[in-house]
């Protein structure tokens, strides 16, 4: 208890230097410490300073390549384009567009994503810490993310797949199976469709198991006439050939039919009736305008040399009988 009734502190408390000798040599040794470590604190924080400015400078390079390549590869098929009309009407510049920015914004991505990655990984390699529990636990942690988040996966990888392969583009009208229209945008996940009726589809990626583009290459424009078995079938030939001749010179019909209306021949004769199949390729998407037109003209040609078009209630009204008519 005499510690307790004296002013000096406990015995097992922080002491006090005794001397100023002590003090000195305190100080020494943390000085020798510090002189002794001191190279090796200079080489790591020189090392990792000179990785992160290389990763830095490397991912400005990559990334800079890159774009310029998709803008050199843009400009070329711009030029391709601009000597041929038909591959101009094919592949619109803002389809190109987009598709040269996806696929550019992918390539960027995956190159930051391997270069910073890398250049942590070393840092932390450089101060010692060791990479193997960390480098399973990042494993484990991407199977379980793979496994809870594998529709994403999949919809992500089917983008890539669908924007590199170049299935479809903006502007394209096509046929998704569960729905159809023109495309509005593409994402790496979400593809947009706008309807007939104007709603919008959004439709994943990874759903779509075949689709049908009806705005890539040509399309085909089919009607039938059908007129009297009477009639004179070269007559009705020529009547046909002229209106489709006529529609070929007027705008803009002229940009939309790539080759003239061919009369295919007799598709079905009757005894009193007969059916010609009539066909015209054209610009994709536009072979519903031309049918319309063209059957439009393939009337008022065939009213100015007096053949009728018939149908089959028609020739049953005429022939004093009732129609046939299917019940549901």
């Amino acid at each position: 208890m005499y510690w307790l009734l004296s002013a000096s502190p406990p015995p097992d408390g922080p002491q006090p230097p005794r001397s100023l000798e002590d003090a000195q040599d305190s100080a020494g040794e943390a000085a020798g410490w510090i002189q002794e470590n001191w190279s090796d604190w200079l080489a790591s924080g020189a090392r990792i300073v000179f990785i992160c400015v290389v990763a830095v400078i490397l991912r400005y390079v990559i990334r800079r390549a890159i774009t310029q390549l998709i803008t050199r590869m843009n400009r070329r098929a711009e030029i391709v384009d601009s000597g041929n009309a038909l591959r101009g009407l094919l592949v619109s510049g803002e389809r190109r567009r987009q598709r040269s920015e996806a696929i550019g914004s992918i390539l960027r991505s995956v190159a930051s994503f391997v270069i910073l990655g890398t250049a942590a990984l070393t840092v932390l390699s450089g101060l010692g810490i060791n990479l193997a529990p960390l480098l399973a636990s990042a494993g484990v942690a991407g199977v379980a993310l793979g496994f809870g988040a594998r529709n994403l996966v999949m919809d992500i990888l089917a983008g890539m797949f669908m924007l590199l392969e170049d299935q479809y583009g903006v502007g394209d009208r096509v046929d998704a199976g569960e729905a159809s229209g023109v495309v509005m945008e593409i994402g790496l996940r979400i593809t947009q469709l706008r309807g007939d009726g104007g709603e919008i589809w959004y439709i994943r990626n990874g759903e779509i198991k075949r689709i049908g583009n009806l705005s890539q290459g040509w399309a085909m424009a089919s009607l039938d006439v059908q007129v009297r078995a009477d009639e004179d079938l070269e007559e009705v030939r020529a009547a046909i050939l002229s209106a489709g001749e006529d529609m070929s010179k007027d705008s803009p019909w002229d940009e939309l039919l790539w080759e003239p209306v061919e009369v295919l021949g007799l598709d079905e004769v009757t005894l009193d009736s007969m059916v010609l199949r009539v066909s015209v390729k054209t610009m994709p998407d536009k072979n519903l305008s031309v049918e319309r037109e063209l059957r439009w003209r393939v009337k008022k040609a065939l009213d100015a040399r007096g053949i009728r078009i018939v149908d089959d209630r028609s020739l049953a009204l005429e022939a004093g009988r009732a129609p046939v008519t299917l019940e549901k």
